[in-house]
């Protein structure tokens, strides 16, 4: 979220990145270094994660959210938002990779 690989990449096409707050970037990197890669993908961290989106989405009028960890897509796998999308890094990656094999 403080990198700036994304948003760099991104702009070259003419998207704006919006990152949380500080203190959600500071949750979600706790909970992704205490909870996720140690495969534990609790309720109430789907829940508050969720609920980071919904403010990002209702204040910073995001329309899509990043999925910039391979561990978010497992979270947040049965969790399904008609009005805000997940871009899961992973699989886009992969599907490029096969796209340009396939060519």
């Amino acid at each position: 979220m403080r990198a700036s690989f994304y948003a760099e990449e991104f702009q070259r096409v003419g998207i704006a990145l919006v990152a949380p707050k500080e203190s959600e970037q500071e949750f979600i990197h706790g909970k992704y270094i205490r909870e996720l890669l140690n495969n534990q993908f609790l309720p109430e961290t789907r829940i508050e994660i969720l609920s980071i989106a919904q403010r990002m989405k209702n204040e910073d009028r995001i329309q899509a959210l990043v999925l910039a960890g391979t561990e978010l897509p497992l979270l947040l796998r049965d969790s399904t938002r008609a009005d805000l999308e997940f871009l899961d890094t992973t699989m886009l990656h992969v599907e490029a990779i096969v796209d340009e094999l396939l060519r």
